[in-house]
């Protein structure tokens, strides 16, 4: 199975967030899953690479021409260049298997949110799992449960993603969530 990890670039993160990521990649690749990531070496991209590496598991770098400093990627078995960052996404999309959000900033959350909305509308059926290390998404989640209570988000929504902060429930959902989108009636 391609597992799509996304999560922090940066580099000035608090170990546990690094030591969980790349323990989740590790134990990952021993399992026979690889890797489709966004190609960095710093911060949880960089972690769960190493991760991957260290379980002797296959790793997909996807990166942005653009991007250019070989400083900053991770070396990985397989590279795909993109024009964009929406090539870049929409090639992890199509790629990958299940999709795993680590800790990260506007990048992750953007990430996150344009997989949540393309299974929101049925584009994507594929596994989503927000790795909760360390309470990272407590306030995240509290501002989607206030947007479903308010109406702004439809309550199947948070159905359509899994949230823990266990590695051990983190692959089990990537291995065996499933969930028809065909049940979700948004437009009733």
């Amino acid at each position: 199975m391609v597992v799509c990890v996304f999560g922090a670039s940066g580099a000035e993160i608090d170990k546990i967030y690094v030591e969980q990521t790349e323990i989740l990649g590790e134990k990952l690749a021993k399992r026979g899953h690889s890797l489709m990531f966004g190609g960095g070496k710093f911060g949880l991209m960089g972690a769960a690479a190493r991760g991957f590496r260290k379980g002797g598991g296959h790793i997909t770098g996807v990166i942005p021409t653009f991007f250019g400093d070989y400083d900053v990627i991770y070396e990985c078995d397989e590279f795909k260049w993109t024009e964009n960052m929406r090539d870049r996404k929409k090639y992890m999309e199509d790629n990958s298997d299940a999709f795993i959000i680590t800790p990260g900033g506007i990048g992750t959350y953007e990430e996150f949110f344009e997989v949540l909305t393309l299974k929101q509308l049925a584009r994507l059926s594929k596994p989503i799992v927000i790795f909760n290390v360390n309470g990272f998404f407590d306030k995240l989640l509290s501002v989607i449960d206030d947007n479903v209570k308010d109406g702004f988000i439809r309550p199947q929504t948070p159905e359509l993603f899994k949230v823990t902060d266990s590695i051990d429930e983190v692959i089990s959902i990537v291995e065996t969530d499933s969930y028809d989108i065909n049940k979700i009636k948004f437009y009733d």
